[in-house]
């Protein structure tokens, strides 16, 4: 049996296991919290590092991915450097390669997404791929990454600005504490509502689940769509009671839960034979996911 864990430093009251078989291979996948602790993440890594066929980060991202470039985060960075055995994965190599295929197919469907939709996406910096997947399909569009990143009241409008900003952004957010720019540990759990104005005005919600739900309303959520992942069974249930009218998620199922890239990511690439040091192409990917026939969860809650 193949075994891939992803060591989180997020709540652990978000951790999950299954067993399952993937393309004819059992896989035990398991999701394991740290609690915001990079020191306990470093440790639980040291001592999978060799036992396990592959490894996930969550709760952070080692690269931030903008076009052509790839930027590594300090913080993942010190946290990857322990493991000498195992392959480790972060979850980027999928959210440029799945989470397009994943836009392009619900657009094309064109249900809960299609040109002109209004779409707050939070957190683009950390989803380039979803967020120009979107633009390109001719939707209307507000940027988070100036309220939620920095704090600032400037909604970005055009791919192009976050572009160009992304450039100058990115450098940045790359050095500066990796729990000033996403909830980590008990963090994640907490709702501090914001953003009402661009909330309400949108149809869809698109990016990270947990900042989504960080800072989404209470009372605005009827008829809304959310595009996300790293969703619990608590989640939808919440979602359903407050009447999102669908949820939409870009890896798939296992029990009720819906991993983060990360995880997916280290299990296709154990599927691929990936050992550590190997990097995972998005060519690899896009043709596994190809044959693995990977399509969005669709959950209607109250459509």
């Amino acid at each position: 049996m193949k075994h891939v864990v992803s060591v989180s430093i997020g709540s652990p009251s978000r951790d999950h296991s299954v067993t399952t078989t993937i393309m004819g291979e059992e896989f035990k996948i398991e999701r394991i919290g740290t609690d915001g602790g990079l020191n306990g993440a470093m440790e639980m890594l040291k001592d999978l590092d060799g036992k396990v066929d592959a490894i996930g980060l969550g709760g952070i991202d080692l690269y931030l991915v903008a076009g052509s470039k790839r930027y590594v985060i300090r913080d993942a960075a010190k946290m990857a450097a322990v493991v000498k055995k195992t392959p480790v994965f972060d979850g980027s190599g999928l959210k440029n390669t799945l989470e397009r295929e994943i836009i392009k197919f619900i657009a094309a469907d064109g249900k809960y997404l299609k040109k002109d939709s209004k779409v707050f996406i939070l957190n683009s910096v950390d989803r380039f791929g979803m967020a120009e997947a979107i633009w390109q399909q001719g939707c209307k569009i507000c940027f988070s990454d100036f309220m939620t990143g920095l704090g600032l009241p400037i909604p970005i409008r055009r791919m192009g600005t976050m572009r160009a900003l992304a450039a100058v952004l990115l450098p940045i957010f790359t050095k500066v504490p990796f729990e000033m720019l996403y909830p980590t540990g008990s963090k994640q759990n907490e709702r501090t509502p914001r953003f009402r104005t661009w909330f309400n005005w949108a149809d869809v919600w698109a990016g990270d689940f947990l900042v989504i739900n960080r800072y989404m309303p209470d009372d605005l959520l009827p008829g809304k769509v959310i595009i996300a992942n790293t969703v619990t069974k608590d989640n939808v249930e919440e979602l359903r009671r407050l009447g999102l009218r669908a949820l939409i998620t870009t890896t798939p199922e296992f029990e009720g839960r819906s991993f983060g890239t990360n995880v997916m990511e280290a299990v296709y690439a154990t599927l691929l034979g990936k050992k550590a040091g190997d990097r995972l192409l998005d060519s690899e990917l896009i043709d596994l996911i190809k044959k693995l026939g990977v399509k969005p969860r669709i959950v209607p809650l109250n459509d």
